[in-house]
């Protein structure tokens, strides 16, 4: 079961737009139209990709009324860093610079 959802997370993180929605559900509960305020998808296009999310149970969705709120589950999100650090002991320094470029765009706005 962890390995199918390792699968599933890295799928979902694998797309720079769903990064994004990500990062943003780590501000807090937002409705979609929140969610995607400012990005350039269409509604189809943001549909599609927090379905993505929530089958990987990286979002979960409740509605409230007439809008449909969306939450981080950061789960699937520590059992991928988990599986991750056992590579660490593997790092050579190019992934060492990798790291640091990683790190460095974290830390952008």
């Amino acid at each position: 079961m962890v390995g199918y959802r390792l699968d599933s997370t890295f799928g979902a993180l694998a797309d720079p737009t769903r990064r994004t929605l990500l990062a943003r559900l780590g501000e807090g509960e937002q409705s979609v139209a929140e969610l995607t305020r400012g990005l350039a998808m269409s509604d189809t296009g943001a549909a599609k990709h927090l379905a993505v999310l929530v089958a990987a149970g990286l979002v979960r969705r409740r509605r409230d009324g007439r809008y449909s709120l969306c939450a981080l589950d950061a789960d699937p999100l520590a059992e991928a860093a988990l599986w991750l650090r056992r590579w660490q002991r593997f790092e050579g320094p190019r992934v060492a610079r990798l790291r640091a470029m990683l790190d460095a765009a974290d830390d952008a706005p």
